[in-house]
């Protein structure tokens, strides 16, 4: 078997340590024992993307906010399921990242960052998300495992009912806020509802063969 060789490390702000990873064609970005993600598991950060496109199909000009670049799958994604008007706004907080997707990993990027609609920008999603009002008519949050700050701490205020409050502030009427998660978690569902959302909760496998563990996404609707 192919061994890893670790290709860069990157501090998180306010956080630990990013370490990406590569064996043969497959590349993984580790924080401390975690896999965060895997080039070969795309499958739910992909349907983060096209559930939450395919509610968008009446908008005009649909303005997205996608917090996290990762690999590149929600943004691949997006830009498939999205019209030649849109627009996306990537948001990654750590420059390596982006340095990444330009360098050792462009074969996994292909075009996506050079495409008309798409605007990479490195700052705090959270920042931004406070900083909009009425803005976007997507949100879509796969910056951690999930509703909690595993990449750093700050990162909670994203989840909690202040940060959900922030996040309706900036969507559009009847915009969405979507998050992917690693796994179920039933008080950030009541959170979402008490903020006022409508809240779709979704299984979906890690794997686009429909396999290996499932993963959840919500689909949060702002009243219209």
């Amino acid at each position: 078997m192919i061994p890893w060789t670790l290709i860069d490390t990157a501090r998180v702000p306010g956080g630990g340590e990013l370490r990406l990873k590569r064996r043969g064609d497959e590349f993984s970005i580790m924080l401390g024992n975690n896999e965060l993600m895997n080039s070969r598991l795309s499958g739910s950060e992909e349907a983060l993307a096209t559930l939450t496109c395919e509610r968008l199909r009446e908008r005009k000009q649909p303005r997205v906010l996608i917090g996290g670049l990762g690999m590149g799958f929600t943004l691949r994604a997006a830009l498939s399921a999205l019209p030649s008007d849109a627009e996306i706004v990537v948001v990654e907080l750590v420059p390596a990242v982006i340095q990444w997707a330009r360098g050792p990993m462009a074969q996994v990027f292909g075009g996506s960052l050079t495409d008309a609609r798409v605007d990479i920008r490195e700052t705090d999603v959270g920042a931004l998300i406070r900083a909009s009002s009425a803005s976007f008519d997507a949100i879509l949050l796969d910056v951690d495992n999930g509703p909690e700050g595993l990449t750093r701490e700050s990162n909670d205020a994203l989840y909690d009912l202040t940060g959900l409050h922030a996040a309706q502030a900036a969507l559009r009427p009847g915009g969405m806020l979507s998050v992917w998660s690693s796994g179920p978690d039933t008080r950030f569902t009541q959170r979402l509802r008490k903020a006022g959302f409508t809240v779709d909760e979704l299984g979906v496998r890690a794997s686009k063969a429909r396999r290996g563990a499932k993963h959840v996404i919500w689909l949060a609707t702002r009243a219209g």
